[in-house]
């Protein structure tokens, strides 16, 4: 990957294309796994912050040089969607804030509507704004004339480690939207980060593979390794495929010539 393929989100400028989720890391964990992902930001569930205990706190085991994006995790509506992002902002978390609203208990699918009702809001108050959507070009082309800083749709339902259940409306938000694509939730496997990557997604977000592998800091390598090969494979353009063979070197005369 050369030093001038940066992620650009809300004036910042990222190497790390790898964001990684806290929610079911213990806090202990984290440094570990921070420093093999590489990554640059991280999500954090404002209700997992107990600033009075700073053992209990994963702010406290944060590097200060990378992004903290609150999620609004627990929200069901717009209304409460606003209030955590308010929160959060006032404990010192920033401006930038991941919005969850999940209405759907069963699935934990994310609410469109509600969450396009809260960018809307946020923007308008300075929030560097990234949307968790169930992949929807409408609502994404909603999201980004709202001023959404990018779009953060589903690969499969959140903690199901079930990778690219949605590929065919992840690719079409890709060649569609005029945003930074993160592709959050689902992914449960490095190849699946990689072929995210390969399809043209700006990043991914990563919380369940790493939290629940055998060795997290291992698992968040090989994700690290995973997305700068997949970014690096769509880079350089993937040649085109075909239903027959095609030799990689010549077939025909050598041998019948050597044996005259």
């Amino acid at each position: 990957m050369t030093r001038e393929d940066r992620l650009e989100i809300g004036g910042k400028s990222l190497n790390s294309r790898l964001f990684v989720g806290t929610g079911k890391l213990p806090n202990q964990l984290l440094p570990g796994v921070i420093a093999a992902a590489g990554t640059e930001v991280v999500t954090v569930a404002l209700r997992r912050v107990d600033f009075r205990s700073p053992q209990e706190n994963p702010l406290s085991y944060i590097p200060e040089n990378v992004i903290v994006m609150p999620n609004t995790s627990g929200a069901r509506d717009a209304g409460e969607a606003v209030k955590i992002a308010r929160l959060a902002q006032a404990a010192g978390c920033g401006n930038w804030v991941k919005i969850e609203v999940i209405t759907d208990q069963k699935y934990l699918l994310p609410d469109n509507e509600e969450t396009v009702k809260a960018t809307e809001i946020l923007v308008q108050e300075g929030f560097v704004v990234l949307p968790y959507i169930m992949p929807d070009l409408i609502i994404a082309r909603q999201l980004e004339e709202a001023g959404a800083a990018a779009v953060m749709p589903l690969g499969a339902p959140i903690g199901s480690n079930r990778g690219l259940r949605s590929r065919e409306f992840l690719r079409i938000l890709v060649e569609e939207i005029n945003l930074p694509v993160i592709i959050d939730a689902g992914i449960g496997k490095p190849s699946e980060a990689a072929a995210a990557m390969e399809m043209g997604a700006d990043a991914v977000l990563v919380n369940t593979a790493i939290a629940t592998a055998g060795d997290p800091a291992l698992m968040a390598g090989a994700f690290a390794a995973a997305v700068k090969a997949g970014r690096e494979g769509y880079l350089a353009g993937p040649g085109p495929s075909s239903l027959y063979a095609a030799a990689s070197s010549p077939l025909t005369g050598f041998l019948r010539e050597v044996s005259k």
